[in-house]
This record gives structure tokens, sequence and C-alpha cells, in this order.
């Protein structure tokens, strides 16, 4: 697998010096090994595509793909499995998955972790770690000097540092208990504290971030049922988690946690649509994105199967959400990302191996081409704003 745990340089200050800062690129981890069926998720019956990591330029109209290299991913876990990092330098990508090398029918965890050079075109993989079991959401810190890895099947998260070009590991944080399902992480606006969705128990954990040194503040809050995809607000005020629920045909939720209460608590909580996968937040947190299976992900003799999913918009005022417009989508769609002007939001789509591409004025959804892919969407970021 060609993991190396010890620290390595990639970028050369030359390189550095060459990139242009936020060009506005987004990342698709794109996964190949699994497909849906009726009996769930599963290894292909043909010999899967290999899992893929595909680039955007954001800033062309429409987005176009501008390169794409092989690197694990997988559809486990949220779409948040990829992280990009302030400069747009490289991205981190996680994968929660893998078929089983001793049984190809098989999905067994995965503890890959791959950092892929963003300056070179194509993209290209600079380093491959390793995390937990079940690497899932990833996030960088806004210095760029700090990672963070939920691992889904052992409950921990894996830490690591990021110093002048190189990436190393430095250690992990105990949930307590192994059972917790971490799914994803974010870094508070400040870098001091981060927040951690646990929907195996439940809970949205505190994190406490003294330079390189990440422990659990034994500080948890009461969201929904599953909380899995998280996102911060610019601002820093106010945190975002989408609880998915069992995928029981019920309409599941978005908590809004208050950042600047002290101390800071879930004051809102608000009914979106069955299984909210992805979220995301426009660059100036006036919107949210919410990717709403909707039944596509369940098998087509349930009673709640829906061959399209919903990407709906909510517009977000303090603690306050407020639905403004939806759009009908594909199936088992995963992550959306916002240009930087909030004018246009892409979604990944799983089962249709497509990007779907919508321009939003302020009120409604339109859709336009969409932009295919080789493997199913399976995780999608831009740098944070």
């Amino acid at each position: 697998m060609g993991m190396r745990l010890r620290a390595f340089a990639f970028l050369s200050a030359a390189t550095l010096a060459a990139t242009p800062l936020r060009a506005e690129l987004a990342v698709s981890a794109n996964d190949g090994h699994t497909v849906l069926t009726d009996a769930g998720a599963q290894v292909p019956a043909t010999p899967p595509v290999p899992d893929s990591v595909t680039v955007l330029d954001l800033s062309a109209s429409p987005p176009r793909i501008v390169g794409e290299v092989q690197a694990p991913a997988s559809v486990v876990g949220p779409p948040q499995s990829v992280a990009v990092a302030p400069n747009e330098t490289f991205a981190i990508v996680t994968s929660a998955t893998r078929v089983d090398p001793n049984d190809a029918a098989r999905i067994v965890p995965d503890d890959r972790v791959t950092v892929i050079d963003l300056t070179s075109t194509p993209p290209r993989v600079r380093a491959s770690l390793t995390a937990g079991k079940g690497a899932a959401g990833v996030s960088i810190n806004r210095e760029g000097t700090l990672a963070l890895v939920a691992n889904r099947t052992e409950g921990t998260l894996s830490v690591f540092k990021i110093a002048g070009g190189e990436v190393s590991p430095a250690g992990k944080v105990d949930l307590g208990n192994d059972k917790a399902g971490p799914s994803h992480v974010v870094f508070s606006r400040d870098g001091r504290e981060a927040y951690v969705t646990r929907d195996g128990d439940n809970k949205v954990s505190v994190l406490a971030v003294e330079g390189s040194r990440v422990t659990y503040a034994k500080r948890d809050f009461t969201a929904g049922v599953r909380p899995y995809g998280i996102e911060i607000t610019p601002s820093g005020d106010v945190a975002l988690v989408a609880n998915v629920g069992q995928s029981s045909g019920d309409h599941d939720t978005v908590s809004v946690i208050d950042l600047r209460a002290k101390p800071a608590r879930v004051v809102n909580t608000v009914t979106v649509g069955p299984t909210p996968e992805g979220i995301r937040l426009s660059a100036d947190g006036r919107h949210a994105a919410l990717v709403i299976e909707n039944g596509s992900n369940l098998a087509k003799a349930s009673p709640f199967f829906n061959d399209k999913g919903v990407l709906r918009i909510y517009a977000v005022s303090g603690t306050d959400l407020r639905k403004v417009a939806e759009a009908p989508i594909g199936r088992w769609c995963q992550g959306a990302v916002w240009t930087r002007d909030g004018r246009t939001v892409l979604v990944q789509c799983m089962v249709d191996r497509r990007i779907e591409v919508f321009r939003f004025d302020g009120e409604a959804l339109s859709a336009q081409a969409p932009v295919a892919l080789g493997a199913g969407g399976a995780g999608f970021r831009t740098a944070e704003p």
C-alpha cells in the first residue's frame, strides 16, 4: 500500500511561491469499489473501477475538471472525507472502507489517508499515511498546521501535524467508547477547539486543541439522532449539525449550536427531510446546502423508496434556518460545495456517477449541465472560507 508513517516534504518553497492562492478548486473523492443494491452497499458484481480523486476548477463557467489521480476513497461516512489546505496546495483524502484483500466480495474497514498535491498537473499522490479504522471525516485548521481524522470503526480521532510542507502523525484522541462512531470533525475559527459528531451514540463532543495536542474535553452536546455532518459559519458563531436518523422514512433534522453562548449549547432543531447526507455552508455563511437522500438510498421494495434525492437551500440568520429553494437530484447523492460567490452549488451523486450543477439566484435553483465522474462521488470539499 506504500504507507509511510514518517513525515515527508512535498512542496518546495519555489512551488509554493508559484502557486496562486485560493484559485477556487473543489476536490471530489470517488469510490469505485462500492455500489448500491437492494441488499445495501456492496462490491460490484463486475470488477470495480479504481477509486479516484478529481480536481475541479470552480472559477470556470461551467466548472471543469482539471485533473484526476487514483487514490483510495470511500462512500462510507459523511461526504466531508476530503479536506483542502487553506492555500489550496494540497488535499487530504480518507478511505473508510476497502475491498477485503482476502475476499474480493467483501468490504472491510480501511485506515488509509492520502495527501494529494494540487500544484501538480495532473494532481498526484504525494504520500500515503494511516489513521484509524474507518477513517472518515477530515478537517484542516485555518492556519494549515493541524489536521484531524474521525475514525468511525474504533471510536478515535487521528491527529496530524502540518509544518514546512510536511504532514506527520501526532497521536490519537480516544473518545472512551469504541462504538461512538466519530463521523466528522471541524475546528473552531480560533483553532482552540474542535467538534466531532458521534453517530454511534448520538453526541457531538468538544475537543480541546493546544498546538498539536488534542484532548477530549469531556463536554458533549445533545443534537439529534445520529449526528453526522457538521459545519461552522465563517463568523464562528454557529455550528450546524446534520442528523441522519435511521433511514426509516422519517423526516430528519439539522441542529443549530450557538457557539457564542457561555457555555455553548444546541438552541434550535429544524426538520429538513429524510436523511440529510451532505451539508455545506456558502462562503458568506448566509446559506446552507443540504443533500437529502429522500429514500433514494433505500431498496426499491421499501415503501419509502424514491428514485430522486432533493437538494434544499436554507437561509441562515443567526440561529434560525429558513428553506428558500429546492430541486430534485439523483440517487444516493453525497457531498455539496458552493462557488465562492454563492451563485452555484455542485452536488455529487453516487449512483449516477456525476456531479450535478445548479445556479442559485437567492430564491430558486436552476439545473445546469452535469459533470461526469469515472466512479461514484463520495466526498467533496473546497478550502474553508
